[in-house]
């Protein structure tokens, strides 16, 4: 790993747009009161204020300064940005009947479930009145659309949970909803804020795009190989039977009887403790593992050659560290 990617690259672009940054929190703890309610701001600053990195909204700042945007507006989408994660985040928690986020309890937890769900309805809410102050219907229509799209790309992984048939091109739509689209709004919509033209516009939702892709496929592998940084324990994919990129590899290169284990682990859930050392096996069997680490690499790669188009500038450069910061872990 780079000398430079190792002293956290996130933290140098926040560093740089640290007068920014202090808005978009300042402007975040405006928008998530609530005169009537008092319990939103509780669940709210539970989870925002749990040391999240703000690297969504960071994105759309540092796309709009790269792109010579002198106006207040990146703030407001930016802020947009936070707010339709955090819901996501909140949302996703009671979905999957999480009990830990970033080290700490989920708010379903300390709560309950009606008030996760109801204070993300009013997180997305409140993203929604961000992106109108900008004034600029390209940039509502960019962030609704990721908004609908990460909700598609969460009920396709429903749909496709525990189904053996998922393939490769299903498991990159989910990422594309679930993950990437909020990545690839966040930027483009700091170039359409300033004006940068279509050409640039694209590339920066093209290294969005697949940087929160290279970002989930990282996620996924280091599930199997250490969730340490990540909050989960190894092999809690396999337990929980979520057919991520290492999985479905092998399951495609299964022969009969190694089908017949998947089958009960996943499509069954008859789950013993050994069978994640034989799910470890058969995945090393086939390589799936080390396919998987060149995909994400592959995805980080794309990311940093979306941005060489743009303007030669130091966030450029902490962009392209970026790409390869989500992925150093794997590297």
């Amino acid at each position: 790993m780079r000398d430079e990617i190792a002293h956290r690259p996130h933290e140098r672009l926040a560093d740089h747009l640290a007068q920014d940054l202090a808005e978009v929190n300042a402007l975040i703890r405006e928008r998530m009161s609530s005169e009537h309610a008092p319990r939103i701001p509780e669940v709210t600053a539970h989870l925002i204020e749990a040391g999240g990195k703000r690297l969504r909204p960071m994105l759309t700042l540092a796309s709009a300064r790269l792109m010579g945007y002198g106006g207040p507006y990146h703030v407001h989408l930016a802020a947009a940005v936070e707010f339709i994660h955090t819901a996501t985040l909140l949302h996703d928690d009671v979905v999957d009947g999480s009990e830990k986020r970033r080290g700490r309890p989920t708010a379903n937890l300390l709560w309950d479930n009606k008030s996760s769900v109801l204070v993300g309805d009013y997180l997305f809410a409140r993203s929604f009145q961000l992106m109108t102050d900008a004034g600029n219907m390209q940039v509502q229509r960019i962030l609704s659309n990721a908004a609908a799209t990460i909700a598609e790309g969460e009920v396709l992984q429903l749909t496709a949970a525990q189904n053996l048939a998922t393939d490769e091109g299903t498991y990159l739509k989910v990422v594309r909803g679930k993950t990437a689209a909020l990545f690839a709004a966040a930027c483009e919509v700091g170039g359409v804020i300033a004006g940068a033209g279509a050409d640039a516009e694209q590339a920066l939702r093209d290294y969005g795009d697949a940087m929160g892709i290279a970002f989930q496929i990282a996620d996924d592998l280091l599930d199997f190989w250490g969730g340490d940084g990540i909050g989960k324990n190894k092999g809690d994919d396999f337990r929980d039977r979520k057919l991520t990129l290492p999985l479905i590899k092998a399951i495609a290169l299964a022969d009969a009887g190694e089908r017949e284990f998947w089958v009960r682990t996943i499509e069954k859930g008859k789950q013993v403790p050994e069978d994640l050392g034989e799910a470890l096996r058969l995945m090393d069997k086939h390589d799936t593992l080390e396919a998987t680490r060149a995909a994400a690499l592959e995805w980080s790669a794309r990311a940093k050659a979306a941005l060489e188009t743009l303007p030669d500038d130091p966030i450029r450069q902490m962009l392209a560290d970026i790409a390869d910061y989500v992925v150093a872990r794997v590297a």
